[in-house]
């Protein structure tokens, strides 16, 4: 193919997509991606600066210019090779990782136009080798005879597995549950990650000498203990951020109140939204989210699919401080979805019988910034409202699942229960390595791959200098 002149325009190439009207009645997803001439004319807005600002923006290192110049010059599948020898989730990352506060941020196209659609082409070519790639053998790295646990199949534990086995140690991921992609399995939905998707990532991993155990409940199944006694040299926890967080008010024990991952486990992991699974889920009216991350869009556009006909989010601070993606905020909006914000809910209300009636706000005006630069709701005196629903989701936030801490002598925590590491994943204990949502609490699947791709690194070097 011949090569592209750079392309000026200063807006991306839109990305197709179902529209709102029809989409709110199924679980496809929702952006259809980029044809290959749309992502050539897209590569070609790159500038191939010098100093690729880009990628200091970017948790994996990939190498963006690089990859770009392939796309322009319709070199998909060198594209998705330059990708992939840092990043062994392309296709995940481009579709949920917020490039717009990552490597696009960074991006000189932005200073007077929208950058270049970086994540937009990440998932171009990963999808691209899907679907054209040759289906034979992935030839294994040569063993390096060290066994390492991974614990967690999301992507901190798919990570470090992935770049350990680069690196030719035979490594072997526990799973909870009997499907393995954590949080991409079972939180993130059909329509923003198709399942099908993930589970392509990690089939190649698994081709490249991955071993997965699934139903391995890691303090019940086995110990960290008993992982050593079996010979694993190194053990990573990446078992994420699972247990919700509740608002502490009254009601939150009624009938039809569910905590995000309760719903987004039900109807993701479980199927509930088709009718070839028999998992019970209540058919929903009037739904109200509380919270206004990516989490709680999810779950509010979760609650449209499933035929809820109004579903509210509500939110104690205004649109300028909506933590969701813009994309998420935007897409939710066409949707359906409607916005209560400056209201912080005080109870939730239920009838004689014990179900849902509504849930009771006070409106806020927004004083002074709080620590994170975000400015402090106050409550106005005497604005309590009620607000008629029949189901409350709770999308505040999770932190990690107590059961390493209460089985695992050796480690540190923090007050909010996260696994005390330092930025390579080393904990507090000899050969034991943390990263991702089980240190931090909940964040982005991209910060949780950084923190896999460093335990890998770690482990790496302590592995080699047991051995000096």
């Amino acid at each position: 193919m011949a090569n592209l002149k750079v392309n000026l325009s200063m807006t991306k190439n839109e990305m197709p997509e179902q529209d709102a009207a029809v989409r709110t009645g199924n679980f496809d997803e929702v952006a259809l991606g980029y044809s290959e001439e749309q992502a050539r004319s897209e590569a070609a807005r790159c500038l191939d600066c010098r100093n690729a600002p880009c990628r200091s923006g970017c948790p994996v290192a990939v190498k963006i210019p690089r990859f770009l110049e392939k796309v322009r010059e319709g070199d998909f599948e060198a594209a998705y090779q330059i990708v992939t020898s840092t990043n062994s989730l392309p296709a995940v990352c481009g579709r949920v990782c917020p490039q717009e506060k990552q490597c696009e941020s960074k991006c000189v196209r932005g200073i007077k136009g929208e950058s270049v659609g970086i994540g937009r082409l990440e998932r171009f070519v990963a999808d691209w080798h899907m679907a054209n790639a040759k289906k034979g053998e992935v030839k294994a790295p040569a063993s390096n005879g060290h066994r390492i646990a991974v614990i967690g199949s999301g992507p901190a534990g798919l990570t470090c597995a992935g770049d350990l086995c680069k690196l030719g140690y035979d490594v072997t991921i526990f799973e909870a549950f009997h499907k393995s992609g954590g949080v991409l399995v079972y939180g993130i939905p059909q329509f923003r990650l198709p399942k099908e998707i993930v589970a392509a990532e990690i089939d190649t991993l698994v081709k490249q000498g991955v071993k997965i155990v699934n139903n391995a409940i890691i303090g019940k199944s086995i110990t960290v203990d008993e992982l050593f006694k079996e010979g694993f040299e190194a053990v990573f926890i990446g078992s994420g951020a699972g247990l919700p967080q509740f608002l502490h008010i009254p009601g939150e024990n009624l009938l039809g109140v569910y905590s995000a991952n309760e719903l987004l486990t039900r109807t993701n992991l479980m199927k509930a939204y088709r009718d070839d699974y028999d998992t019970p889920i209540k058919r929903f009216g009037r739904v109200a989210v509380v919270g206004a991350g990516n989490v709680a869009m999810d779950a509010a556009r979760v609650s449209k699919r499933l035929g809820a006909e109004h579903v509210y989010i509500v939110y104690r601070r205004g649109r300028d401080e909506l933590p969701a993606r813009k994309e998420e905020v935007e897409h939710a909006e066409a949707e359906g979805i409607e916005f209560q914000l400056l209201n912080n809910p005080c109870a939730i209300l239920g009838d004689e019988t014990g179900h849902v009636t509504g849930i009771e706000c006070i409106r806020q005006e927004l004083g002074e910034p709080d620590a994170k630069g975000r400015r402090s709701p106050v409550a106005i005196p005497g604005s309590n409202w009620v607000l008629d629903v029949d189901t409350v989701v709770i999308a505040i936030g999770t932190s990690p699942n107590p059961l390493i801490r209460n089985t695992t002598e050796g480690l540190s925590f923090t007050k909010k229960g996260g696994i005390e590491a330092d930025e390579g994943g080393r904990t507090s204990r000899e050969g034991v390595f943390a990263g991702g949502d089980a240190v931090t609490g909940s964040a982005t699947v991209i910060l949780a791959m950084g923190a896999g791709k460093a335990g890998a690194k770690s482990i790496d070097e302590y592995i080699k200098s047991k051995q000096s």
